[in-house]
Parts: C-alpha cells; structure tokens; sequence
C-alpha cells in the first residue's frame, strides 16, 4: 500500500490467506461472524467465503426493535452476493429483559449492552458450528476506541483490523460488495438514526488522513500542523487514541512470578510444528 490508497490485489491475497492459515490451524474448517448489513462486516463476509468456502462460514444477522429494517436487507443482500448460510437472530427479547430492570439507561449503556448480546450470540454459533468468530472492526474504529469492548470488538481473528475506513471502501469495491452496502452512511445501528460520522463528529476521510499520518507515519504535533491539520483536531484525535488504549489490550495481569502469561510468556502455536 502507498499510504491510503491500498494496493487492493495485494491487499485481497493477504487477507484471504490471512483467514484461511489462521482458521486451519486451530483445527477446525469454519467461521462464523456478525453480518450488520454495514460495510465492514461485508467486506469480512466476502474474505471469509473466498477464504474457506462459502459453505464454511455462516452469517448472523441479530437486530433490535429500533434497527433499520434497510440493515437486515443489506445483511440478506451481501450473504447472497458472496454465497454465504444466513439467519437472524433478533436480540430484542434479551435486551428488552434486561432494561426492564433499569428503565432509565442511556443510549451508551444500551448500545453497549446490544453490541456484547450480539457477541454472546456469535460465540454461542461459533461453538455450535465449530467454527471460528471472524472481527469486524477496522484500523480507524480500533484506534479511536469506537467500538465496545468485549462487544464488537471481540472475536477469535479480524481479518480486516489494520484496515483503516479508506482503504475498506476500496477493498469493498475490488471484491464486488453490493454497490448499495458500499455507498451507504456508517451506522452501528444500535439507535434510531444513528451514524457513525455524526457521533464521532468528523468523517472516516478526514480521521483518516491524520491517523495515518500520526500512528504509521509517526509524525509529530508540530509536523501534523505543518501538513495542514488544526491542532484542534490533532488534540482530539491524540486523546481518543490515548484513552482507549485499554480497548486494544488484553486484560493486564498482575506479574508475581517468573513468567506471566503476555509478558514474559507468549507461546506461539507454531513452536515445533
């Protein structure tokens, strides 16, 4: 890749071969993942079909009372496009239960509730199927912490996150997902009307030129300022990052011996194979 603009044949190898070693060396033949009707999980569920086989891997499509019913649509359109087993799985009855106890929660605390319920649901497939749970979240969503954690932001792989929003779009487009999926707003649809841009407060694009110039570039403030960013804006964003740093962790463990499990012990699965 040259900055943002992704060498989308590369790309396409990568990530496919990505999905299928990283699958088949846990010793099982499937995957299954959260399929929203977004871009995201599209791009994923096209990886995924070309990777494994289309009959290897199964989408869930889990809305609540409040989704677009244009999400389901799209969830529908983008498992047939790529050949993919599809059902839906409302999640309403398990969010609504648990509410019923606190009436008075806030959108935040709701959305996060739907987006660890829908989680819940995918593990619980992943087991029935003997399959792997693919992540959705890309390189933008990561680094801004946008995203719950234990939610959508956990899986067993992400094929997709060190992707940032851009260079989705473009993959996307390379691998034939629905024009529809594709020129569609960003939306984690956990409320009516809800859209990513105008919750985050500036557009994928524009986040995107600065992450990439920040994280990969390694660009100092001064130099983001010289390039033509508000120091606003990188104030921002530095804090975002920053503060979601916790989002990208495993949970830290309290060090008493001489090897801890992610310090000092980190096995790899390919020793002596």
């Amino acid at each position: 890749m040259a900055g943002l603009v992704a060498n989308t044949e590369l790309l396409r190898t990568i990530l496919v071969g990505f999905v299928r070693d990283e699958v088949h060396k846990v010793g099982v033949r499937k995957a299954v993942l959260g399929l929203s009707g977004g871009i995201d999980s599209a791009l994923v569920a096209f990886i995924a079909a070309e990777a494994l086989g289309a009959e290897n891997v199964h989408a869930v499509c889990m809305p609540y009372k409040s989704s677009n019913p244009e999400s389901e649509a799209h969830a529908r359109l983008v498992a047939q496009a790529c050949g993919v087993s599809f059902s839906l799985v409302p999640i309403t009855p398990m969010v609504d239960a648990y509410f019923g106890m606190f009436p008075d929660a806030d959108n935040m605390r709701r959305g996060n509730k739907m987006a660890r319920e829908r989680m819940t649901i995918l593990f619980d497939h992943s087991a029935r199927y003997s399959a792997l749970v693919l992540g959705t979240s890309n390189k933008t969503e990561l680094l801004l912490g946008y995203g719950t954690l234990f939610g959508d932001m956990a899986s067993a792989l992400n094929p997709i996150g060190d992707l940032y929003k851009t260079q989705i779009w473009q993959l996307s487009e390379a691998m034939g997902v629905p024009s529809a999926v594709i020129e569609k707003k960003p939306s984690a649809d956990l409320w009516a009307g809800q859209t990513d841009e105008e919750e985050l407060g500036f557009s994928y694009r524009q986040v995107d030129e600065l992450l990439y110039r920040m994280v990969d570039l390694r660009l100092t403030r001064e130099e983001l300022i010289v390039a033509g960013f508000a120091p606003e804006f990188i104030d921002t964003i530095y804090k975002k990052v920053q503060n979601s740093h916790f989002k990208r962790r495993l949970p830290v463990i309290a060090k008493v011996s001489n090897r801890t499990i992610d310090r000092d012990f980190r096995y790899s699965r390919d020793w002596g194979k």
